[in-house]
């Protein structure tokens, strides 16, 4: 069981007094939790050009921890840190089973470019089935190569089965033509993306590209738009009228013409668009004198896509927060995996410590009024 989620959080960074519990909450629990983030620090030339500024990522990794494994009254006081964030080594797991027995669930790999955020977690038990882990970044950002926007994208074994997920942050705007350069991030990002060779073994299945894993997740703010006016959405979305807006959708248009993520699926969308909100309120922004000068037309900018057989989407959904312009997005997927025959792994396999450098480890209610 995969549980994937993306949050655009507007460039604002978390107080301690966030929870993420409704955000990562799923009946049952997941074994691998994948959470992609946009825009964590404020998209500034500061942050772009000079050096961006990693004390948001703490945070947030201090937060998920929280959320994923609520602590135990005895800790391990063994752990680790990143610029400040104290990670335990082995936290308990909250869980709403009475019978279920709990287990902690560990940061395999947490990434940073600029705003962009990916972080990956698997339960214990499991990571001693993960290797060859690896990370890759592609930037589509200034001059079509800084990492204002771009991706992330991580790629790791499960017994014998591949997996890759790629965080992405596409290129804005609303414009007529806008999405045809969205379609060239894709692209850019499917043929640039290169892992690093950990096996030189001929013939080794190990993926070094990402169309070459077996399950791949695409998680992020794609800012695909839904091709219509502002006051052409709001009429539909008053009627709630969701086949005529999913109809305009861009990336679904794009996708059934061929342009972009072709053989890649999504699941149905039975949730409001989920950008762009006035600040700390339930109102899409546009409709008040404060924020009339920040008007877009609402759209389904966050979205999880997934690629191969033998994965599955349980559950597509929004979760509800006025934290940032943008509302999370969630997917639950049951993910097959071929095990390793007689608890031998094939040659060369290895272990998730032994490979990752130490330090990329870091670890429906809609309106247009206000209320």
């Amino acid at each position: 069981r995969v549980f994937a989620g993306t949050w655009n959080v507007g460039g604002r960074s978390p107080n301690n007094g966030l929870n993420l519990e409704d955000f990562l909450q799923v009946e049952g629990s997941a074994d691998i939790y994948v959470l992609g983030f946009q825009e964590i620090v404020p998209l500034n030339a500061g942050n772009v050009l000079v050096i961006e500024d990693n004390e948001p990522a703490a945070k947030w990794l201090a937060l998920i921890s929280h959320a994923l494994n609520k602590p135990s009254d005895r800790q391990d006081d063994s752990s680790e840190t990143w610029n400040g964030a104290k990670l335990g080594k082995d936290f308990k797991s909250s869980s709403s089973h009475l019978f279920q027995k709990p287990s902690s669930l560990k940061a395999i790999a947490s990434k940073q470019m600029v705003g962009i955020f990916l972080s990956v977690w698997v339960r214990s038990e499991l990571v001693p089935h993960v290797g060859h882990l690896r990370v890759a970044t592609v930037g589509r950002g200034i001059m079509g190569c800084l990492g204002n926007k771009g991706c992330i994208a991580m790629s790791m074994s499960l017994h014998r089965t591949s997996f890759c997920f790629v965080c992405s942050h596409l290129t804005s705007g609303e414009k007529e033509g806008d999405e045809l350069k969205r379609n060239a991030d894709v692209s850019e990002i499917l043929k640039s993306t290169q892992f690093p060779k950990v096996c030189k073994i001929p013939g080794s299945r190990i993926p070094e590209k990402i169309l070459e894993h077996d399950r791949i997740l695409w998680l992020g703010d794609l800012n695909y738009r839904i091709a219509l006016s502002y006051n052409e959405a709001r009429t539909l979305l008053e009627d709630n009228d969701w086949d005529s807006l999913l109809g305009r959708d861009q990336l679904k248009m794009e996708r059934e013409a061929g342009r972009v993520f072709d053989g890649w699926k999504e699941g149905k969308i039975y949730f409001a668009p989920t950008y762009k909100y006035s600040y700390n309120s339930d109102a899409y922004a546009g409709e008040t004198t404060k924020s009339k000068k920040k008007r877009r037309t609402p759209a389904w900018c966050d979205r999880i896509l997934w690629y191969g057989e033998g994965i599955e989407q349980l559950q597509y959904f929004r979760e509800e927060s006025r934290f940032s312009d943008h509302r999370p997005v969630c997917a639950v997927f049951l993910a097959q995996v071929e095990a390793s025959s007689h608890g031998r792994c094939r040659k060369g396999y290895s272990s998730v410590c032994s490979r990752f450098p130490r330090d990329e480890i870091i670890p429906q209610r809609h309106s247009f009024y206000e209320y």
